[in-house]
């Protein structure tokens, strides 16, 4: 693998070396700091789907209306991952700490504070001992990602008084790779990898943070993506891993997505985005895309339904979107960006025809897709999410159950639907906020 690089742009030199896990509250984001930014034009060779006259929400023709529903709070250290699952919203955050609290906000759990927003009861999960980057629930089961190049598996466990409208806790089941992976590779020359000058790892390791996973649509694999350039697939029911693609980038892979065809997405501080797929009759991944439009280092990728539009945002400030290549089923091309944060974009979500971007500017943008006759696709910005009081580092996304049951409020009708948006980041709070989008 050679010398390993570490990230650029995005990532101090804090949250690139090892550090106590309390070094990690304080992140900063160098290449969009610059004050002369958000009147420069982000990538302007590339097209905007935005419409001018759409460009800010207060000049939107339909009406949508956003409000906080309320703050959670419990965390001390920078949440790096949020997670839906069943009743409950899971959060990760840099000191080891798993949350979770119900992803509804009008739980009866709240506790309604005189002068103050209701907080909703957080209950720890899991406390490990080194900081979280990404996190992934799957059943009676938590996948996490750490900074100390391990991938922790924790199941549920009964505790006492636990009951049906608490959160189960878990605990430490197999940290990857396992004892039994590793012992396996140790014996055979062949299984070494350089790392560095005279230094060599067994392939099954990570050798620095591990920064995103992934999960199989059956959930039979899990996909692991790392600051040391490699991608690894991992076999969930031993835990055993199957491949390691080494060298996959020039630097640092930030975000890992997959597409229901098979098709893995990495995206890098490299600048690019390059796709990989288990060709017919093969046993390993091979590349089969590289895409090159971002001229910083790539931090979130997203995909919709059903495969056929990625997004990537990156410290360039831009939202790009690709769609498939009608003479290529393999491959994407870009379509155009979206354009309104003035500083780096760190996190993505897709719900149905709405995408929901994080940032550095502390804010977070919601846009909706919509099409022209079956071909071009435009998009406008619903609304600027302004409460956060640092960067936006993550976001989870789900249509309001309570949306035909008078949790709505007041602008609830048949033509219109009911979202929550859920974000957090370097200011330890959860907001969570209710989107409502005309039909």
């Amino acid at each position: 693998m050679g010398l390993l690089q570490r990230p650029l742009c995005c990532h101090s030199q804090q949250d690139q070396q090892q550090q106590p896990p309390q070094s990690h509250d304080h992140l900063h984001f160098e290449s969009s700091t610059s004050s002369s930014l958000s009147s420069q034009a982000s990538l302007p060779s590339i097209p905007s789907l935005t419409p001018q006259k759409l460009h800010h929400p207060e000049e939107q023709p339909q009406t949508t209306h956003h409000k906080l529903v309320t703050t959670v709070k419990g965390h001390t250290s920078t949440i790096f991952s949020l997670a839906l699952h069943g009743k409950s919203l899971y959060s990760a955050s840099s000191n080891g700490e798993i949350r979770a609290c119900s992803r509804d906000p009008t739980s009866t759990e709240l506790k309604y504070i005189s002068g103050e927003q209701p907080l909703p009861n957080t209950t720890i999960v899991v406390n490990s001992n080194a900081p979280i980057k990404s996190l992934i629930v799957s059943h009676d089961k938590l996948f996490t990602a750490h900074q100390d190049h391990k991938i922790r598996v924790w199941k549920t466990t009964d505790q006492p008084g636990n009951n049906n409208n608490n959160p189960n806790y878990y605990k430490c089941v197999a940290s990857l790779p396992t004892l039994h992976d590793r012992f396996s590779k140790l014996f055979s020359s062949e299984n070494y990898v350089e790392i560095r000058r005279h230094k060599k790892r067994t392939w099954v390791h990570h050798v620095d943070t591990v920064s995103a996973l992934a999960l199989s649509q059956d959930g039979s694999l899990l996909y692991s993506a790392s600051w040391d350039r490699t991608f690894k697939i991992w076999r969930t029911s031993d835990f055993k891993c199957l491949e390691s693609v080494k060298n996959a980038h020039e630097d640092a892979i930030n975000s890992l997505i997959l597409s229901n065809n098979g098709i893995v997405y990495t995206g890098s501080a490299d600048t690019k985005i390059k796709m990989w797929k288990k060709l017919e009759g093969d046993k390993k991944h091979s590349l089969i895309g590289t895409l090159e439009k971002h001229k910083s280092a790539v931090n979130a990728l997203a995909l919709n339904s059903d495969g056929s539009v990625l997004y990537s945002g990156a410290c360039d400030r831009s939202i790009l979107v690709w769609e498939g290549d009608e003479d290529n089923n393999n491959n994407m091309v870009v379509v155009g960006a979206l354009r309104g944060h003035t500083k780096a974009i760190l996190c993505l979500v897709v719900e149905s025809d709405l995408v929901c971007s994080g940032s550095a500017d502390n804010s977070v943008r919601i846009w909706r897709r919509s099409v022209e006759n079956e071909k071009k696709s435009y998009y406008s910005c619903l609304a600027v999410l302004e409460s956060h009081r640092r960067p936006v580092k993550c976001l989870a996304m789900a249509v309001d159950s309570n949306s035909g049951g008078g949790g709505g409020g007041p602008h609830e009708d048949d033509d219109s639907r009911s979202y929550l948006v859920y974000s957090a980041g370097l200011d330890c709070d959860i907001k969570v906020w209710q989107i409502r989008v005309p039909l």
